[in-house]
């Protein structure tokens, strides 16, 4: 890429927002100092493409598809490690988003995942706390808020470390559309968004005013523009007030509809979403008691950014995220540690012949460290146990995607495998999970005397389409409990139409 020096490392993210869709592209030098390349942004509106169902229209989809066409001119020779690619509320809410997601990811040329709203705001606080003027302490406790399209993200955090996340379901597409009807800005759509937006803060208002903050901070679009309008009408040089945004709505009032709207500032992509947002920014300060807020240049894709950076330095949160899973839930890590060692050699020798994505055996590892979870609640169906846990936990560093794998995995770890628990993923995913999950119950199988000695005695493995034939060592003397464990394995797995065939 023109601009790329020598032995710099090129990172591009990609934020798949309700309103509008971003790309930053940087360089990392070998310091870890961070140079921006090339800055993208398009209004896709894709939270306004959301039907009564809950449906990505056709036409929000065509517009999302073209937008991303266009980024993929600029990654086409960026390999996946180099590629960060979120998708936010819109594509949490929507009900078809899978499918929308396989044509997306084909059109961009590198994988898209979904993120859950506190990972958002965790990002989000990445982000923020990254871009940082010379002039603001970087030590400070500081109040993040960042109003997209169709959820806002509220952070408290220090250095650069979220402490308390939250993502309330209000955006600036989906108040101005509920509100602001066919562009009225009479004083009772005003009442009426700032009172929702009340609402929604409501439960967390006061733990939010009782942990204080030193700063402010806002992020993203919307709190951009308040701040331009303030600006250029000449209230202010810098910063956001809640005196200052009063003065914008009462002018916006005045105006009685967008059509009649002039102010300074507000670009036309903006302005029909903009008395939304400022609805529920007014909200904020209100209800939070937030006196000044300075605006910053990063948010979601810059968190992309140093979270994809820190991984590279081996400092990956969903590692940390499964270490303190299972202290809190007290596994037994010798046997958990044993169980991994033999699926990630199972997996390794099956990755060809089932054609399982890479990023897939890290995936299977945290399934082994977590497949006991469940334990701790019950031993009876502890399976089950350990899938509601890991489907309802907010997890640090997943994906809502991964996350959902994780569950899965152990969901169907042991006893009965139901095919209908595969059927929420897309036929290609779905049969990589079958594969995960048989190879993760033959490593617990292997295991289960719990001596955390390596039980792997096979000669020999030949897997092919929905079948696995093994050629153990002499087991049968020594564990017999071990081929009866298989019979029984043989027949669980015939229930999803995978054959499982052993010798001795």
């Amino acid at each position: 890429m023109s601009g790329l020096i020598a032995n710099e490392q090129r990172i591009a993210a990609v934020d798949l927002g309700s309103n509008s869709f971003h790309m930053i592209v940087v360089s990392v030098d070998s310091l870890g100092n961070v140079r921006i390349l090339d800055r993208l942004r398009e209004p896709v509106r894709l939270g306004g493409g959301l039907d009564e169902f809950g449906n990505l229209s056709m036409e929000a989809k065509l517009r999302a598809l073209d937008c991303l066409h266009r980024f993929s001119e600029r990654l086409r020779d960026f390999s996946s490690t180099e590629v960060s690619a979120v998708g936010t509320n819109t594509l949490r809410m929507a009900r078809n988003s899978r499918s929308f997601l396989d044509l997306a990811e084909d059109t961009l040329g590198h994988p898209i995942v979904v993120i859950s709203g506190r990972e958002e705001a965790r990002l989000i606080y990445l982000g923020v706390s990254h871009s940082l003027s010379a002039t603001e302490d970087q030590a400070a406790r500081r109040f993040v808020i960042d109003i997209g399209g169709g959820s806002t993200e509220l952070i408290i955090g220090q250095g650069y470390e979220a402490l308390y996340t939250e993502s309330l379901r209000m955006g600036c597409v989906s108040s101005t559309r509920r509100f602001f009807p066919n562009g009225s800005l009479e004083k009772s759509c005003w009442k009426e968004a700032i009172t929702a937006a009340h609402l929604e803060l409501m439960p967390i208002q006061k733990s939010y005013r009782d942990i204080g903050w030193e700063a402010a901070n806002g992020a993203s679009g919307t709190i951009k523009t308040v701040e331009k309008v303030i600006q250029q009408a000449g209230l202010a040089n810098f910063g956001i007030t809640l005196e200052h945004m009063y003065e914008i709505q009462n002018r916006m009032i005045a105006a009685k509809s967008i059509d009649k709207l002039q102010l300074p500032g507000l670009s036309e992509d903006r302005k029909p979403i903009f008395a939304g947002g400022l609805a529920i920014l007014i909200s904020a300060f209100e209800a939070l008691h937030i006196k000044q807020m300075l605006v910053s240049e990063g948010a979601l894709r810059e968190g992309l950014v140093y979270e994809r950076i820190n991984r590279m330095h081996q400092e990956d949160l969903r590692g940390k995220a499964v270490l303190n899973l299972q202290s809190r839930f007290q596994v037994d890590v010798v046997h958990a540690q044993a169980v991994r060692k033999t699926a990630l050699e199972l997996f390794d020798a099956c990755q060809a012949p089932w054609k399982l994505s890479i990023e897939l055996r890290e995936v299977l590892a945290w399934a082994a460290d977590l497949h006991e979870i469940g334990l701790a609640v019950s031993h009876s169906s502890y399976h089950k146990h350990g899938g509601y846990l890991l489907d309802h936990f907010d997890l640090v560093g997943f994906s809502t995607e991964e996350q959902h794998w994780l569950s899965l995995l152990v969901r169907t770890h042991r006893r009965k495998i139901f095919p209908q628990l595969f059927e929420g993923l897309e036929a290609k995913r779905s049969q990589q999970a079958v594969y995960l999950s048989v190879i993760l119950r033959l490593a617990v199988l292997l295991h289960r005397d719990r001596s955390g000695q390596s039980a792997l005695s096979i000669e020999k493995l030949e897997a092919s389409e929905q079948a696995l034939d093994l050629i153990f060592e002499d087991i049968e003397r020594e564990r017999p409990l071990l081929v009866a464990d298989l019979e029984e394995e043989k027949k669980f797995l015939k229930g999803i139409n995978f054959r499982l065939k052993y010798s001795i």
